[in-house]
């Protein structure tokens, strides 16, 4: 059996995402269990946290994914390998503190502060739609995906969804 670039990029890509979620998802699951409900609380009385939810199609219940709102994550890096070699991805949701020529500075909930390099590859999309670096202000809570080499975080895709 033969199988060319693009079925060999999309298992790879597959095996990647896969890692990830298992790069974020056990050691979370593994510091932080879900205790069992109290005999005075009710399963349906308390949100479960948890990305998978059981709902009912034609009366069989199965998982369904969320949306983001439900991925709690607020900074991480995976290694990924690409065919040029290993590549540090990395991620992070916060708000916007300083933005400066092409470098946007993004602080998380728990404390931690980035520094992201953008340059014409970077994708800035505001509200759902294209934006450009210079409509992100102070405050604004972000999504931001890239790469990091050494000390530099580049930018690939930074999301400021729509305000509630």
């Amino acid at each position: 059996m033969r199988t060319n670039k693009k079925t060999l990029a999309a298992g790879i890509g597959s095996a990647g995402l896969l890692g990830l979620g298992l790069y974020l998802a056990v050691p979370a699951a593994a510091a932080n269990p879900t205790p069992s409900p109290s005999a005075s609380e009710s399963p349906s009385s308390k949100p479960s946290g948890a990305p998978w939810r059981m709902h009912q199609r034609n009366g069989d219940a199965h998982p369904r994914r969320h949306g983001m709102g439900d991925f709690r994550g607020v900074h991480g890096e995976a290694t990924v390998r690409r065919e040029d070699g290993f590549h540090l991805a990395t991620w992070q949701r916060g708000a916007v503190t300083a933005r400066s020529g092409a470098t946007l500075t993004v602080r998380s909930e728990d404390g931690v502060s980035w520094t992201w390099t953008t340059d014409a590859k970077t994708l800035i999309r505001k509200e759902g739609d294209k934006s450009a670096l210079s409509a992100l202000g102070n405050g604004d809570q972000v999504l931001v995906f890239g790469e990091r080499s050494g000390n530099t975080r580049t930018a690939k895709l930074v999301r400021a969804p729509k305000k509630p």
